[in-house]
């Protein structure tokens, strides 16, 4: 049975970890991850006050490279990149181990990984290449998938799913006298921020769901 992995990594044993230490107020969250001939180029999210400077300190970063923009809104901006081989312990998790990660948010000086692994052999190889190369994790939680498929395996972020299941059961979608703003007060969020999550979730839904596309 596949289990579910939630890991907390200093930001430097990981990706962006010289940009986000320059840049504390800046978060990152990576919505997806694909894999070409062990090159990992991940589809992220940074929110903060100055993209230009997130870009100007990313040149320097040893971790990423052929930073793009690609979509910019009013509080978060869809990056794509390549992590190169500092980011060892991830490339060996999805080129060796076959682990995917369901979700990814960075800031400041730690990194939140939860992956999933279809067996705990896998969990194990990675682990033991974790300790070899002394990349230091704190496991937050483990445990088996033993539910339907969920938000998650759809590529959703909590986040994303929430947004998207609230706006639903609040009738979002089929009435006309719930708005934007209503769904955004039962979440607690801006009317922007929710805008955005539920963009971001169409955009997830289709490319998991409607669009298929070579490996």
């Amino acid at each position: 049975m596949s289990l579910f992995g939630e890991f907390h990594v200093p930001a430097a044993e990981f990706a962006l970890g010289d940009t986000l230490r320059e840049l504390p107020e800046v978060a990152v969250e990576v919505e997806r991850v694909v894999a070409t001939d062990g090159v990992l180029t991940p589809y992220f999210w940074v929110s903060g006050d100055d993209v230009e400077e997130f870009e100007a300190a990313s040149e320097t970063d040893p971790t990423v490279r052929d930073l793009r923009r690609l979509d910019d809104f009013e509080r978060s901006t869809l990056f794509r990149a390549k992590w190169t081989a500092k980011t060892d312990a991830v490339v060996y998790a999805y080129t060796q181990v076959g682990a995917t990660i369901l979700e990814a948010s960075g800031r400041c000086d730690e990194w939140t990984l939860c992956m999933r692994f279809d067996e705990y052999e896998d969990l194990h190889r990675f682990q033991n290449h974790c300790d070899e190369r002394a990349v230091p994790f704190r496991l937050g939680q483990l445990h088996e998938l033993a539910q339907p498929r969920t938000g998650r395996q759809y590529g959703l972020t909590e986040k994303q799913n929430d947004a998207l299941v609230t706006a639903w059961e609040m009738e979002y979608f089929t009435s006309g006298d719930v708005t934007l703003a209503d769904v955004a007060a039962e979440l607690d969020i801006t009317p922007q921020s929710l805008s955005e999550l539920l963009h971001r979730g169409y955009r997830t839904l289709v490319e998991q769901t409607l669009v298929v596309t070579a490996e």
